[in-house]
């Protein structure tokens, strides 16, 4: 089979087309034609060196794909041979062959094609397993989101909204702040040019919000606890701003504040799978009836993965960016 490996770590160059055996199947896995496979920060990083492929996975980067099973057990999963569903994997997306854990895949969406459908598992996954199950955003509370036009930051303002809750957004224009706006958020914020606490603060009347997703950390976190709510929650994905920043604890005690975080990379499979029958469940649905959108800014064929990962690292895009296989 075509795919694209990471000959060594570096810029975007690095990523190669070459010929690889087609996936051999271990227990409870199934073999999907891909048609498409998303792509993600990690991806990013992982060709930088800067994030190890887990044990047992594929060297090959990609961790969310689309397309047809050709082959596998499925006794007993609710899926039959030739049935398009999208899947996330550990590894070894960009390819046109992947093997995938069949508990971690779901039935593509009706309606949707395969670029749509393969830009939905690793951002769906994420926005649900940190900012209701972690994070347990409920009733009617509000969330701010940091980050609101990247591929998870459109996920979580268009579920939260779904769902429900008031959403802030972050972003780093004021074309960006509009799309948010788009996208479900009652406010965008430009970042560059407003305060976050400020705007989050006059906009709750003074409460604040009750849970940040946060994919930036670093100095930011102290700027986010003053702008939680009392027993507000903030969810730490990704550390854009650097591993380390100064935090007020005065607040964390008097106010009852979480701070936690997670990557979903390393979990089992049993704790990604518990994740997937609760998007079927709750999520589906909603995108099947058009409430949820995927969002697409641009769309590369497999051989052009090095475009693709220069266009993730300029910031430029607005939503998802995926690989075309076939």
């Amino acid at each position: 089979m075509k795919a694209i490996e990471i000959t060594k770590p570096g810029a975007p160059d690095v990523l190669q087309l070459c010929e690889r055996p087609v996936p051999q199947l271990k227990e409870g896995e199934i073999l999907i034609k891909v048609h498409a496979a998303g792509i993600n920060r990690p991806d990013v990083f992982q060709r930088l060196g800067q994030y190890p492929v887990p044990p047992g996975a594929s060297d090959l980067p990609g961790l969310e794909v689309a397309g047809e099973i050709v082959d596998g057990n499925l006794d007993g999963t609710g899926f039959v041979k030739g049935q398009m569903v999208c899947a996330l994997v550990q590894g070894g997306g960009y390819a046109e062959y992947c093997a995938a854990p069949v508990r971690q895949c779901l039935p593509a969406p009706k309606g949707l094609s395969a670029v749509e459908a393969a830009s939905l598992p690793e951002t769906f996954f994420t926005v649900w397993s940190n900012v209701f199950d972690r994070a347990h955003l409920t009733g009617g509370e509000t969330l701010l989101v940091q980050g609101g036009t990247s591929g998870i930051g459109v996920t979580a303002i268009q579920l939260a909204s779904a769902m429900g809750h008031r959403v802030f957004a972050t972003a780093g224009s004021e074309d960006k702040k509009l799309a948010c706006e788009q996208f479900g958020a009652v406010r965008g914020i430009n970042y560059r040019d407003e305060d976050f606490v400020e705007v989050v603060k006059a906009e709750t009347g003074g409460k604040g919000v009750d849970v940040v997703l946060d994919m930036v950390a670093g100095d930011y976190v102290n700027r986010e606890i003053n702008c939680l709510a009392d027993d507000g929650r903030i969810v730490i994905i990704a550390l854009l701003g650097g591993a380390k920043g100064s935090i007020d604890f005065s607040q964390v005690l008097r106010r009852r504040l979480v701070i936690t975080g997670s990557t979903l990379r390393p979990r089992p499979i049993e704790f990604k799978a518990a994740i997937a029958d609760k998007l079927v469940k709750n999520v589906w649905p909603l995108i099947e009836a058009g409430k949820i959108k995927p969002v697409i800014h641009s769309v590369f064929p497999l051989d052009q993965a090095a475009q693709a990962h220069t266009l993730m690292e300029s910031s430029a895009h607005v939503g998802k960016i995926v690989l075309q296989v076939r």
